[in-house]
């Protein structure tokens, strides 16, 4: 049985500069899919998945999402006062206990292996979960939990992966895909935003990572590769054949909200899948179409 997952990793020091002016004074994971804000949606992911322990890499102008997630004894006073406890209810339960949460800070924006790094002193020899929560995924089981439950039988490390137009390979990392069983495909190779022409397969590798943590180590001397970043797929190129490595063909839809229109495209679904909305968005959406 492989070591149990009890940690997450949350980059969210980007600069969410594709959601200009929004993201101006607000953190783009603060952004709202319905009535939830998209950093909320990956953490009670990893909560449905067992993670104890969660760890924010943030950057300048995040303290948003820190305030998010502590008390606010104004609102639950005026809340209270006012006889809205449904509502006060809500804001409780989006709480985690005291010690579950730390934050690191990550300086400079250097890309995603270099705000995986930075959380490097806060986990111990055990893997590690990473969620980036730009990647909202629509499932009946939560993606990580799906991956976890696989990890648990597999160990090693693992990759949430799902197929790709060719022509959308330069946007993603790829693998190169092994023998296949079930929802799992041994991986071979990595490489990052290939061009279609080269582009080993249309597997293209999602925001979900259950990773050794030997992951540092790669990351530690803070190569750069492409966009002249830090980048996480090179960091786990170089740990195939180190022991099993699996991309996890998940159940779901995934939605890249760091994108307007699949932010867009996440509302509309997320909101069709509330009873207490269906109806009326199917209506208004008639006026549309």
């Amino acid at each position: 049985m492989a070591t149990r997952v009890r940690k997450a990793i949350f980059p969210v020091g980007g600069l969410g500069t594709r959601f200009l002016p929004a993201t101006k004074s607000m953190p783009k994971e603060m952004l709202p899919v319905v009535d939830k804000p998209l950093i909320q949606y990956a953490v009670e992911e990893a909560r449905a998945a067992g993670i104890e322990e969660f760890i924010f890499v943030t950057g300048r102008g995040k303290s948003a999402i820190e305030d998010h997630f502590d008390h606010s004894y104004e609102l639950a006073a005026t809340l209270s006062a006012r006889g809205k406890i449904a509502e006060l209810q809500l804001v409780r339960d989006t709480l985690p206990t005291p010690g579950q949460v730390a934050y690191t800070r990550q300086q400079e924006p250097l890309g995603l292996g270099h705000a995986v790094w930075c959380a490097r002193n806060m986990v111990v020899d055990e893997p590690i979960a990473i969620l980036l929560a730009d990647d909202l995924i629509l499932s009946d089981t939560p993606c990580l939990k799906q991956m976890i439950d696989a990890h648990a039988q597999l160990g090693g490390n693992m990759i949430a992966v799902m197929d790709v137009p060719r022509a959308q390979t330069a946007s993603y990392g790829v693998i190169t895909p092994g023998r296949r069983d079930g929802r799992l495909i041994e991986v071979k190779g990595l490489v990052e935003k290939p061009r279609p022409e080269d582009a080993p397969s249309i597997h293209a590798v999602i925001g979900r990572y259950i990773l050794q943590p030997q992951v540092f180590e790669h990351l530690s001397g803070l190569e750069r590769g492409a966009g002249n970043e830090v980048q996480l797929t090179d960091a786990l190129a170089r740990m195939i054949g180190d022991g099993p490595f699996y991309g996890y063909d998940f159940e779901g839809r995934r939605f890249d909200c760091g994108t307007r229109v699949g932010f867009l495209e996440a509302n509309l679904a997320f909101a069709l899948r509330r009873p207490d909305m269906r109806d009326r968005v199917k209506d208004f959406l008639k006026n549309y179409t």
